[in-house]
C-alpha cells in the first residue's frame, strides 16, 4: 500500500515538473523568437560582407525522445558542404580521424566561417532552436541533440539519454564544455536523464550564462 502512494506521488510529481517545464519553454521560446528576427537579419548582412550568399539557417535530422527523429535549426556556423568536407578530412588525414573519434567534433574546425566563429563564440548560433523549443521536439534544457550516425557510439547510454526530450543547454554544456570528451559527455547526459528535476534544470539554466559570458561557445 505504501510502495503504490509512493509511486502515484512520484508520478503526480514528475507531471507536475514536466507541465512547469513545458509552460516556461513555450514563454522563453516566444520572447526569443522576437530577438530572433532583427538577428537573423544583423547575420545575413554579415554573411554577405564576407562573401557567403548561402543560408543563414542549417537544417539536419537528430535524435529526440524516445529515438525519434526531428528535424533540428541552426544558424548555419560551418561551410554549406561541411560533412562532405568533413568525410574528406577524416579520410586524408589520420590525426583529425582519431580527434574526431574520440571527441565528435574538432578543437580547430577549418569548415567554421568567419561569421560562425562569432556566432558559436556567443552561442548565438544555438537560437533557431526555439523553433524547435515551440514545436515541442525540444526543451530548453535537456540533453545534447545527438546525429543519427552517433548512436552506435553512444553504446549503452543511449536508453538513458533518450528519456528526455533533448535541449538547447544541459548538464554538459556547464560541465566543461570544450574540455569534456564524447564519453565523458554521454556519462554526464545519462546522469541529467535519471536525476532530472526542477532544482537542476534552475542550476543549469543560470550557469548557462556563466558559459555564454566566458565565451565557452557551443563547437557543434
Amino acid at each position: 500500500m505504501n510502495e503504490a502512494i509512493e509511486i502515484e506521488v512520484g508520478s503526480f510529481k514528475d507531471t507536475m515538473y514536466l507541465a512547469f517545464k513545458r509552460m516556461f519553454d513555450i514563454f522563453i521560446g516566444l520572447i526569443g523568437l522576437i530577438i530572433l528576427i532583427p538577428i537573423s537579419l544583423i547575420i545575413k548582412i554579415l554573411s554577405i560582407c564576407t562573401g557567403d550568399f548561402g543560408s543563414i539557417f542549417f537544417a539536419q535530422n537528430r535524435i529526440g525522445k524516445d529515438g525519434k527523429e526531428f528535424k533540428f535549426y541552426k544558424f548555419r556556423s560551418m561551410v554549406p558542404n561541411a560533412d562532405e568536407v568533413l568525410f574528406d578530412m577524416l579520410k586524408k588525414d589520420k590525426k583529425i580521424a582519431e580527434e574526431y573519434k574520440k571527441n565528435k567534433k574538432l578543437k580547430d574546425d577549418p569548415r567554421i566561417t568567419k561569421v560562425g566563429k562569432i556566432l558559436r563564440r556567443t552561442s548565438i548560433d544555438e537560437l533557431p532552436q526555439l523553433l524547435n523549443v515551440l514545436k515541442g521536439d525540444m526543451s530548453l534544457i535537456g540533453n545534447r541533440p545527438y546525429l543519427p550516425r552517433e548512436k552506435e557510439d553512444m553504446g549503452e547510454y543511449y536508453e538513458d539519454i533518450v528519456k528526455t526530450k533533448p535541449g538547447i543547454t544541459g548538464y554538459w554544456q556547464v560541465s566543461g564544455r570544450k574540455d569534456v570528451t564524447f564519453k565523458k559527455r554521454l556519462k554526464l547526459e545519462s546522469y541529467y536523464s535519471n536525476h532530472r528535476s526542477l532544482k537542476l534544470d534552475i542550476k543549469i539554466f543560470f550557469k548557462t550564462f556563466g558559459a555564454v559570458i566566458g565565451g565557452h561557445g557551443a563547437e557543434e
